[in-house]
């Protein structure tokens, strides 16, 4: 598939549950992600409907999953990203940026303001993510500097200091 393909996005469905639990399971190599999900969806501190976003092919199936949950920075709310998922097949094919940005744009119209991600420096900067700690935010648990990361949706509310304290599936 080419990088330049235009995918459609929406929220998940019930409907969706199984395939997006397969498109989890299918991007990563153990099912604890898969489970994240599913604990996440339970969990209503941390559950926010319609900000379970899917990447669909032309039948309408999930290929490209992106979820934020709330947590937050210090006492202020905030959203975690996670897990982003890509049926291997469609790796690299926008798919996963492509329900990135949708969750993001469905966090904004939801009045969120900001959003923090632990994952590749390499891969979250095209969204606006950069470098948590360089706005004070950290964790509890040793990461990599460069791998946590943060975003606000709205210049007029910047970023937080704090510790980031993720929903109690997470485990963090």
């Amino acid at each position: 598939m080419s990088s330049s393909r235009s995918w459609t996005t929406r929220p998940e469905t019930g409907a969706d549950i199984p395939v997006i639990r397969a498109v989890v399971r299918a991007a990563f190599p153990t099912s604890e992600e898969a489970a994240l999900v599913d604990a996440l969806r339970a969990d209503p501190t941390a559950w926010i409907d319609g900000l379970s976003l899917v990447a669909v092919d032309e039948a309408d199936r999930p290929v490209g999953y992106a979820l934020l949950t709330r947590c937050h920075i210090g006492d202020g709310p905030a959203l975690c990203l996670a897990p982003v998922a890509v049926r291997p097949e469609h790796q690299k094919s926008g798919a996963g940026t492509a329900a990135v940005r949708a969750g993001l744009r469905a966090a904004e119209r939801l009045g969120e303001h900001h959003v923090v991600v632990l994952g590749h420096p390499e891969y979250y900067p095209r969204f606006g993510f950069a470098r948590a700690s360089a706005h004070g935010i950290g964790l509890t648990v040793d990461v990599p500097d460069e791998a946590l990361m943060a975003l606000t949706l709205d210049a007029a509310h910047p970023l937080p200091a704090g510790t980031v304290r993720y929903a109690a599936p997470f485990g963090i």
